[in-house]
């Protein structure tokens, strides 16, 4: 596990140009340490803790502000950039090297025990305060703008802005 906390870091030194050494990443920065707090409480999950991964959870959101479900699917080398205010629901599935600004929500479109969240294949940039919700996929290297809504999967290698999201390149 402390190898997958070293390459957490080291993806955030890589992608904010604002990290000024990966010694004030590992001990400052919200997104990772909701990242790595997801990774406990997804494995208590997993294990059949539910109440403790919640809980756990729970103490993660209060110290990081950000929420993950700790039944959601989280990829290798993914950062949240700055953090505050992302939600990403229970039944959410995001990729490698997935990179979110703060207020991304991952969101749910219905109350049914189904598949509600989004997917976020690998290489997806998502803007700050975007909106995706449902059982929708954001397709490999793909891009959200900042504020957008999205509701209608997103091909691979395309950018959506704009509310509702539309293709723009």
């Amino acid at each position: 596990m402390i190898g997958k906390f070293r390459e957490d870091v080291r993806a955030m030194c890589d992608r904010d140009p604002a990290a000024t050494g990966c010694r004030v990443v590992w001990l400052t920065y919200p997104g990772v340490h909701a990242i790595w707090g997801h990774r406990i409480a997804h494995r208590l999950w997993n294990r059949g803790f539910e109440l403790i991964a919640r809980v756990f959870a729970y103490f993660v959101r209060l110290l990081t502000g950000v929420e993950i479900h700790p039944a959601a699917t989280v990829g290798e080398r993914v950062t949240i950039d700055h953090g505050m205010g992302v939600v990403i629901g229970e039944t959410a599935e995001v990729g490698d090297d997935v990179h979110m600004y703060h207020g991304v929500t991952l969101g749910g479109d219905t109350n049914e025990p189904v598949k509600r969240h989004p997917t976020v294949e690998d290489g997806v940039r998502i803007g700050a305060n975007a909106t995706l919700l449902g059982d929708i996929t954001i397709g490999e290297d793909a891009a959200v703008g900042a504020g957008s809504v999205v509701t209608d999967d997103v091909e691979p290698d395309t950018t959506v802005a704009g509310v509702p999201a539309k293709r723009i390149g």
